[in-house]
């Protein structure tokens, strides 16, 4: 793991944000359709499926999965049941673009989790670089005009996504503590696999949860069909097969600088389904966000 920015590695961490803008775009439009942890769960389940041919020997007895199960329940149940349950929650009473921008937070937290939890010092160019790419972060959302910051409101769903960027600062963290020369990190599917495995039986427990709450139902159909299938084989399976390619090239802290691009890829693409044209601020929000990443990049002091 090292902090070099190589163009294969910005190619993986370019990916996420991309296809995680879409899953909130995606997340609020099935709102009336499904409740968001019987959502998730299907996620899950879907993406459990796309693995098994791909990854299915991690399944054998005797695999890392099994004997080493407390670590891969408990990265399934940080990255594939808490995060994505609490986004999904979240956007029944919010907006992709405010989900997107708190989960903009996400390298303070990756810097505050390593810190106390990792011993991992903190550079001063990582503040800088977290300073600067959540100004573009605000600029997306002002619209280019600061006195637009005022009008905010934050509701509990942006609550709910701040408890999901923490919980996803500890994933990332816990990736790196599986070596990079286990067995089971041989193929990425099965490393995946081994997450989902637990990731969906933690998704299952919450949805069960959720129908025993009462009130609740499903509209099956094509929409639902689509939005499923996009949920699992873009947010879920490629951006996660991505995201911990990422993560132990350059570490969490590095990489969670790219999930800034998130909003800015979410207010786009509401753009592009109002059939409106991408603004001035827009380019302006984009290079100080990869400002951001490049500067925290720079190796100095800590």
């Amino acid at each position: 793991m090292n902090d070099r920015l190589t163009p294969g590695t910005v190619a993986l961490l370019l990916i996420p944000p991309t296809l995680w803008a879409g899953n909130a775009v995606v997340g609020r439009v099935a709102v009336d359709l499904v409740p968001p942890l019987t959502l998730n769960f299907l996620r899950w389940a879907v993406a459990l499926l796309l693995l098994l041919p791909l990854g299915h020997r991690v399944l054998r007895a005797g695999s890392d999965i099994w004997r080493q199960w407390p670590r891969y329940a408990l990265l399934g149940l940080l990255g594939v049941g808490l995060y994505n349950s609490l986004q999904y929650l979240a956007l029944h009473t919010s907006t992709p673009v405010n989900v997107t921008l708190v989960a903009a937070s996400m390298p303070v937290w990756m810097l505050i989790v390593g810190r106390v939890f990792h011993g991992v010092a903190i550079r001063p160019s990582q503040i800088l670089g977290s300073v600067l790419s959540l100004v573009g972060v605000a600029l997306v959302l002002s619209h280019g005009e600061w006195a637009q910051l005022r009008a905010l409101r934050f509701v509990a769903g942006d609550l709910l996504m701040v408890l999901a960027t923490i919980f996803w600062a500890f994933y990332s963290w816990q990736l790196t503590r599986v070596p990079a020369d286990a067995p089971i990190r041989a193929h990425w599917a099965g490393f995946l696999l081994g997450q989902v495995v637990y990731g969906a039986a933690w998704s299952g427990l919450f949805a069960a949860l959720e129908w025993g709450m009462g009130g609740q139902r499903v509209v099956w159909g094509w929409p639902l069909a689509a939005t499923v299938a996009f949920v699992a084989i873009g947010p879920a399976v490629i951006a996660f097969r991505c995201w911990g390619a990422g993560v132990q090239r350059v570490g969490p802290t590095l990489a969670g600088f790219f999930n800034n691009l998130t909003p800015l890829i979410a207010a786009l693409l509401s753009l592009g389904l109002l059939g409106e044209y991408p603004h001035g601020y827009h380019a302006l929000a984009f290079l100080l966000i990869i400002g951001g990443i490049v500067l925290s990049s720079r190796r100095g002091p800590a």
